[in-house]
């Protein structure tokens, strides 16, 4: 077991609070454990394995943010960091490189409030509105002419684009569009890693020599992007590109011996990520399956007491992936034994 203790620095009861990092201190201490553990560079890895974290950020993380994943226990998020936290110090001079996704928004895009509209001018509830084609269709819901302006496209387009939309996500999507509270707004502290978990990642930097690889998604304003590998819908109604597939992380990430894989929600982002992962290694080799390791025990579904409780379907897609080959982990087991 290559497992080192745990920084003194790490307090698990501020998993919860958003802070500044010291990044000096940090880096002194981070030099000194280097040379008393003697830890190499993660150049001289000679296996490769990257940590895939998803959207491990104060709007999905702290209790008091838009979209706190509160998992079964209530505080999912909190605990599956701390234990995120404990993971990445404990095993620090294996993980070669760590690849945080950011959920990046701004407010006019499709899946927020202000994109739509009634009759009245009002705008539809966020949290707990879902908007249906038939409903797009009937007149029921109007995208905000102001948004079309701000985008550069004709009204009568975006109306028609935004129909196109609807039945897309409704036909081959996970669920209908779901209009979300402004979230990871760009510029905001939501949009920020937990600080705790920023902490472990720039310790992981100064110990390793490994510059942390930050992969933004999210910020087209007429596709939701779930997945950090592909957003929901890539082509328009009169069939013109309008996004694409992030090919070139997904081939930087299979570029890696093992990958681990950790973050929120595992109902959600998590699921449809390592979904569209499993689509291309299917593709590509089935066998690459094998690579994938789900850090089980540091992700949690989406829980809202007597609304709704993705638990099931999370589990189900974890069991799948399992099926195809990929590994169910917790962050407590032997990294040697993987």
């Amino acid at each position: 077991m290559n497992q080192l203790p745990i920084p003194s620095f790490f307090e698990a009861k501020k998993v919860n609070e958003f802070w500044r990092v010291p990044y000096l201190q940090r880096t002194k201490e981070a030099r000194e454990w280097k040379e008393k553990y003697k830890i190499a560079s993660s150049t001289e890895d000679k296996t490769k394995i990257v940590l895939l974290l998803i959207d491990v950020q104060n709007t999905f993380c702290l209790p008091d943010f838009e979209l706190f994943v509160a998992g079964e226990s209530g505080n999912g998020a909190v605990e599956d960091n701390i234990r995120l936290c404990e993971f990445i110090y404990k095993n620090l001079g294996q993980i070669t490189t760590i690849a945080p996704t950011m959920d990046t928004h701004t407010a006019m895009q499709i899946f927020h409030p202000i994109f739509w509209v009634d009759e009245k001018g009002n705008h539809p509830e966020a949290g707990i509105t879902m908007i249906s084609y038939e409903e797009v269709k009937q007149g029921r819901w109007k995208v905000n002419k102001n948004i079309a302006n701000i985008l550069n496209i004709s009204a009568e387009k975006l109306e028609n684009y935004a129909l196109h939309y609807v039945k897309k996500v409704t036909e081959d999507s996970k669920y209908p569009l779901t209009i979300w509270p402004y979230h990871s707004m760009l510029g905001g502290i939501g949009h920020a890693l937990v600080s705790a978990v920023e902490e472990a990642l720039f310790f992981h930097n100064m110990v390793r020599n490994s510059q942390t690889q930050f992969e933004l998604k999210g910020g087209n304003p007429l596709t939701e992007n779930y997945s950090v590998f592909s957003p929901e819908v890539v082509e328009d109604h009169q069939g013109e590109k309008i996004a694409q597939k992030n090919t070139k992380f997904f081939n930087k990430i299979l570029s890696f011996d093992k990958i681990i894989i950790a973050g929120q929600a595992k109902s959600h982002c998590v699921a449809w990520t390592v979904e569209d992962l499993l689509t291309e290694i299917q593709q590509k080799d089935p066998n690459l399956a094998k690579k994938v390791y789900l850090l089980e025990d540091c992700t949690s579904p989406v829980v809202v007491p007597d609304v709704i409780d993705f638990t099931d379907k999370a589990d189900a897609a974890f069991q799948r992936f399992s099926e195809a080959g990929m590994h169910r982990v917790n962050s407590t087991d032997d990294m040697d034994n993987w």
